[in-house]
Formats: C-alpha cells, sequence, structure tokens
C-alpha cells in the first residue's frame, strides 16, 4: 500500500479552485513537482489561500532578512518543534538558497551549538527563543537581538515567520503530513 501524503486525504491539483490551480502550478511548474502540503490543505481551499498569503507576505518580500535567512528561521522552528515535513522541505529551500548542503541538517538537529556568523546566530536564537519557551520570551531577547544589529523590521520577522512555523508544524502534527521525495535530495546534487 502506498504511503499517504496525509491522515485527512489530499486533493488533485485540479480539484483545486482555478486561482489556487495557478497559483500552486506555478509553484510547480518552478519546482518541478506540487509540494504535498498544497494538496493536503487543498481540501479546504479558503485555509490553503489563507496559508499562501501569509507566507508569500513573510517569506517572499525584499527587504530586512534575505530569503536563505528567512528558511534559516523556518528550519531551526521547525527542528525545536519536531516537524519533519518543514525540516525536510524548507530544509531543501535552505540549502538551495545558503548554496549549502549541510547547514539545514546541522540547523534543523542541533541548532544551538551549529557554528553560525553572529548574524545567523542572532536570527536563530531569537527564533528559539520564541519557539521552544513563548512565555519566557522578553524585551531581553529583544535587547540581545538589537544588540547584534538586527533592526525591530528583522526581529518581526524573526517572530512573525516563527509564528507562522508554529501553526504549519502543528497542521503536519496533525496530518501527519509526508514530504515529497523530490525535497530530499534539492541542494545536495545537482538539478538535472
Amino acid at each position: 500500500m502506498a504511503e499517504t501524503i496525509s491522515r485527512f486525504g489530499a486533493v488533485e491539483l485540479d480539484d483545486l479552485p482555478e486561482d489556487l490551480r495557478e497559483r500552486i502550478g506555478a509553484i510547480a511548474e518552478r519546482s518541478g513537482f506540487v509540494p504535498n502540503v498544497f494538496l493536503a490543505l487543498g481540501h479546504r481551499p479558503a485555509e490553503l489561500r489563507a496559508f499562501c498569503d501569509y507566507h508569500d507576505a513573510l517569506m517572499e518580500r525584499e527587504s530586512g532578512l534575505s530569503k536563505a535567512e528567512r528558511e534559516l528561521v523556518v528550519v531551526a522552528t521547525s527542528g525545536a518543534n519536531h516537524c519533519t515535513y518543514c525540516v525536510v522541505a524548507h530544509g531543501a529551500i535552505l540549502r538551495v538558497r545558503a548554496k549549502d548542503p549541510y547547514l539545514a541538517d546541522r540547523v534543523a538537529t542541533s541548532p544551538w551549538t551549529t557554528e553560525l556568523s553572529e548574524r545567523q546566530r542572532a536570527i536563530v536564537d531569537l527564533a528559539l527563543a520564541l519557539a521552544v519557551e513563548p512565555g519566557a520570551f522578553s524585551a531581553d531577547d529583544l535587547d540581545a537581538a538589537r544588540e547584534t544589529g538586527l533592526t525591530d523590521e528583522e526581529i518581526w520577522d524573526v517572530g512573525a515567520i516563527t509564528a507562522l512555523f508554529a501553526m504549519s508544524n502543528r497542521l503536519a502534527h496533525l496530518m501527519s503530513l509526508r514530504p515529497n521525495e523530490e525535497f530530499y535530495l534539492m541542494g545536495r546534487v545537482p538539478r538535472s
């Protein structure tokens, strides 16, 4: 029996409303496959649309954090949240964007001890402070980030990305969302 994408089933790309079919189709055209998250969330089109809109508002903007730094936040916090889907999928994107085949694995499994630049360390530490023990998050965490040179806009980006992926991680756990096989080799071997 083939492994399922989600405990709650999945849709086919053709089953999505036209706007989502076009949006997800464009992603599939660039990557060569449809990420399973879209097929799994597709049974609730309004939620998929909202998820994609917020994801793109945070992850695709051209200011503050680089796209690789944004993925660094996702991988570090998803690793702390034990989210296999997001670690695998966003680890692949981080490998590509950072042009580093090892960074994602190191950050996902040992974010507190992985050697990082001072800026990367500040980003990861801030994200983990909010992700792991949010009730203890304080002005001290913000001050530490500012002392390394992060701006308030960048700090907001780290916090918003951490929050979005806390939700995403929980949904992936709920669904037992299976990563696409294609993600495992992305950024490790040349694209064919």
